[in-house]
């Protein structure tokens, strides 16, 4: 099974994030920092609280809901999808649990 990685657009900024779906192999091995290098700030401090009192063990449970909290957050910052390297955006969309926006084409 092929890693599928979907290239967000912000239409109003103009900003661009990728955001990997499924399992975060990141989390897995990095704990809270691919939250905080994504600058994804209130994931990073709630998934380093969460390891300091469970000593690592919450991110068991984040590797795996990770990538989909994080495609939702950027939906709700306004971002759309512009495109997805592998796969299809249905596919994606059953993973998140929602319809991922698409922008429109020009």
């Amino acid at each position: 099974m092929a890693y599928t990685k979907i290239q967000f657009e912000n239409p109003k900024t103009g900003a661009i994030k990728e955001a990997p779906v499924g399992f975060s192999w990141t989390v897995f091995f990095f704990g809270f920092f691919p939250p905080l290098f994504r600058g994804d700030w209130k994931w990073a401090v709630i998934m380093f609280l969460l390891a300091c009192i469970t000593v690592g063990l919450g991110n068991l449970v984040f590797m795996f809901i990770y990538n989909k909290l994080y495609i939702k957050e950027l939906i709700g910052s306004g971002f759309k999808a512009k495109s997805i390297d592998s796969g299809n955006m249905e596919e994606a969309s059953t993973k998140v649990g929602m319809k991922i926006p698409t922008l429109e084409a020009a």
